[in-house]
């Protein structure tokens, strides 16, 4: 019973212990808050690295209907690309 009576330092050590245990369950709770957000979004392709090349038939039919060539021309084009398949893969 001495040692907790006889000790008249003050409360500090009580007050850092305190702290310290609300800082701990602060950071508990807050990664299991970041775990469940993250497994709640559904999986999105990476942001990095480059977005996959169009079709050349993709590519004309945005052209087409943006205005920028006439259904004349879009039909002349989509009839040379698949008359000629697609293009080799490079060596």
């Amino acid at each position: 019973m001495m040692f907790w009576y006889g000790n008249h330092g003050g409360g500090w050590g009580w007050l850092a212990m305190s702290i310290g245990m609300i800082l701990f369950w602060v950071l508990v709770i807050g990664a299991l808050v970041l775990l469940f957000r993250s497994l709640g979004r559904p999986h999105e392709r990476p942001h990095w690295g480059s977005p996959p090349a169009a079709s050349a038939e993709q590519i004309l039919a945005e052209r087409f209907a943006r205005g920028e060539i006439d259904e004349e021309e879009y039909r002349l084009r989509l009839e040379v690309l698949r008359s000629t398949g697609p293009p080799a893969p490079p060596r």
